[in-house]
């Protein structure tokens, strides 16, 4: 075992805040009591990362994009399933379905734009996309990151944070047309899908909903093509989704079957769907 975990490990047992025993998915996980406090949490930060350096199993990702492996290396929040902060992994490690299956879970959000219009933009995913490729999914689907503006909790701003940051990188919308501000927070979803053998998803999904007519120049590399659609359009999309002519991403067609439309009909009233302290299972 390295030098530098055995220590860590020896500072956790002098503090005895918490207890370490073996898991599936990355070697050690953490049970924690009420009085672990920032250090010990810094600790197992430590512990989890270098458990998970050396337990992975190894995939091979010459084939894929280069950009999109770049962007594998960024780090996720890992949650437990009420959503509570438990560590940090790569995306690429929180998106094997190996670790998956094993219970790995993440923190997400899906924004949802519309003009003034009240039309949904709605983008085609690329094909160089590791999950999920050439699929139509709502305006933007993404993961706060595990860092200090992302992880702030209090109102979803940290997730606003991040939406905002990746309706820059994915739509090429200015940070200034859309600020974390103008995001209404509704509530959450969780739900796990398969992309492939490999890559699939599992996520405690924030939904954002946002009013405004933007500027876009999307990056091919994100985005293979993009639109505004009308409800009836929509619906249309959708139907020919399940006659396998088009293909929508699993979060987008789970949340169209039960909320999106009367959302969409109360625009204009979105208070009363607010519901921060549910975490709808799909």
């Amino acid at each position: 075992m390295a030098p530098a975990l055995w220590a860590a490990l020896r500072s956790v047992t002098r503090q005895g805040a918490a207890v370490l025993k073996p898991n599936g998915f990355d070697g050690v996980t953490l049970l924690r009591s009420k009085a672990v406090n920032p250090f010990s949490r810094d600790i197992f930060s430590q512990v989890r990362h270098l458990g998970s350096a050396s337990g992975m199993p190894e995939i091979t990702t010459d084939h894929l994009d280069e950009k999109q492996v770049q962007l594998l290396s960024e780090m996720c929040i890992l949650i437990d399933e009420d959503d509570r902060k438990i560590g940090a992994d790569t995306k690429k490690n929180c998106h094997l379905n190996s670790n998956i299956d094993k219970g790995l879970l993440h923190r997400a959000f899906s924004v949802f734009l519309f003009n003034s219009e009240e039309k949904l933009l709605l983008q085609q995913r690329s094909d160089a996309k590791i999950t999920f490729p050439g699929c139509f999914t709502n305006t933007c689907c993404s993961h706060p990151l595990h860092t200090d503006s992302e992880l702030e909790e209090k109102d979803a701003l940290g997730v606003r944070r991040a939406a905002q940051r990746r309706l820059g990188a994915e739509l090429g919308i200015p940070l200034e047309q859309v600020t974390p501000e103008e995001m209404t927070y509704l509530t959450r979803i969780h739900y796990k899908a398969q992309s492939d053998g490999v890559w699939g998803e599992h996520e405690i999904d924030y939904i954002l909903f946002v009013q405004k007519d933007v500027d876009l120049s999307p990056d091919p590399n994100e985005i293979k093509s993009h639109c505004y659609v009308t409800k009836e359009e929509l619906k249309a999309m959708l139907e020919k989704a399940k006659r396998k002519e088009l293909e929508v991403t699993p979060w987008f067609s789970l949340i169209a079957d039960t909320f999106l439309f009367k959302w969409w009909d109360n625009m204009h009233n979105l208070k009363q769907f607010m519901d921060h302290s549910s975490i709808h299972r799909m």
